[in-house]
């Protein structure tokens, strides 16, 4: 039996799925990480890539074909030579470039996915400025330097996570006005993603127990690889994710790009996959209240009643989409003393959030929203479900998969 793997990692953690020729799940691992500063945080990753792939079953691994990886957009590290973090990677979310913006608006077209001060290409204007940058040799995605410790080749990316850094997806090149740029050699070499790369490296076949023909495949950004895990596949069909963030897709015939409204579209076969991500999310839920806490308050809620809160749910000033301004400030108050009432603001500040995004992307041109899929860990709330039903006037129903690592699993195999 063949086996395909693909490996998830995002903000506080990382899963890995094993599927079989048919799609079905053979073997989950998950593992869960602080986000700390500092080269620490790679070797974080690194240990944790290589624990989650040691603790798949040996019989399983003596069938992996290929494993791919995905990670959060527009995370990113520049490395050495040798492939060696120079620093600290800079954060998906983190808005320090937001002073670099104005070069990039001089060289860049108007309404372009990279003038946001959270895109890859303004996190390398900014590098460009400090005293290590002369030590780099390329710039790298999260799942890129990921996926390279397992394959051993630099330089190595893919169309989805090298979208935010300027790569041209309808014409598959780096544009003239970015392939002149001073640093330009530090760009990564795009491939579709899927593609084959090479096979991991005899050293990591012999310290994870891999066959020596096992593949690695270009991967994807996490929020794609859940949209594909999802089972959605017509035009007007959507996946919100509701992990950390909160990020929607939606198929679409028509490429949707607004960078004012932190706005982008992907390249997926012949649609277009168009979408933004907000800093809102599970992570301000978790902040304030734990698992066991969510699920007791959330059955407390009426999904039916809207709650008289206006919050605008986030944990710290700035929002790239619906609103893409990084001086938003939170809005939380007032906080009232009964928790379920505070929950309750919460999820329908987040589900109004969400509403607003999708209203957004049609009115720019996108296909007519017709269904959601929920993907992520707030896919299993279905109080929230319930309340974002009601925001959007439509079907929202739990994903197919509502893993990514599943998704990416499906890269690993071919499927996409």
């Amino acid at each position: 039996m063949n086996y395909y793997l693909g490996i998830d990692f995002g903000t506080s953690g990382a899963r890995a799925i094993v599927i079989d020729e048919e799609n079905e799940i053979v073997a989950t691992r998950q593992a869960s990480f602080t986000a700390v500063d500092g080269n620490k945080l790679t070797q974080t990753w690194q240990n944790t890539l290589y624990t989650l792939i040691a603790q798949i079953p040996f019989a399983i691994k003596q069938g992996l074909k290929a494993i791919a990886i995905d990670g959060t957009s527009s995370t990113v590290l520049l490395c050495d030579a040798a492939g060696n973090p120079v620093t600290e990677p800079i954060l998906y979310h983190d808005s320090r470039s937001q002073e670099v913006l104005g070069e990039i608006k001089t060289i860049a077209p108007d309404n372009h996915v990279v003038i946001s001060a959270t895109s890859s290409l303004a996190k390398l204007f900014w590098w460009r400025y400090q005293p290590y940058f002369s030590q780099a040799s390329y710039l790298l995605h999260q799942a890129d330097w990921l996926a390279y410790l397992l394959h051993g080749k630099l330089g190595i990316s893919d169309y989805h996570n090298a979208l935010k850094l300027g790569y041209d997806v309808d014409h598959l090149c780096y544009p003239d006005w970015l392939d002149n740029l001073p640093f330009s050699y530090l760009y990564p070499q795009v491939l579709s993603p899927g593609a084959i790369i090479q096979e991991v490296t005899p050293e990591n076949c012999d310290r994870l127990n891999l066959p020596s023909n096992c593949i690695v495949r270009t991967g994807t950004t996490d929020s794609i690889a859940a949209f594909l895990a999802s089972g959605a596949s017509q035009p007007g069909e959507a996946v919100t994710s509701l992990g950390s963030t909160l990020v929607l897709k939606l198929l679409s015939q028509t490429k949707v790009t607004a960078a004012e409204y932190g706005i982008y579209s992907h390249k997926l076969g012949n649609l277009w996959l168009t979408g933004g991500a907000s800093n809102t999310g599970g992570a301000v839920l978790k902040h304030f209240f734990d698992e066991q806490q969510l699920k007791l308050l959330s059955a407390q809620i009426d999904p039916s009643i809207a709650s008289p809160l206006e919050y605008y749910p986030l944990l710290e000033p700035g929002d790239r989409f619906p609103l893409n301004d990084p001086d938003l400030l939170p809005q939380l108050k007032p906080h009232p003393a009964n928790p379920t009432e505070f929950l309750h603001g919460l999820l329908e500040g987040i589900a109004r959030i969400e509403g607003l995004g999708y209203q957004k992307l049609q009115d720019l041109g996108a296909n007519k929203l017709i269904q959601v899929y929920t993907a992520g860990g707030g896919a299993k709330n279905t109080v929230w479900s319930k309340i974002r039903q009601r925001h959007l006037r439509l079907p929202v129903r739990v994903a197919d998969n509502t893993e990514a690592a599943y998704g990416t699993a499906l890269i690993a195999a071919g499927k996409f």
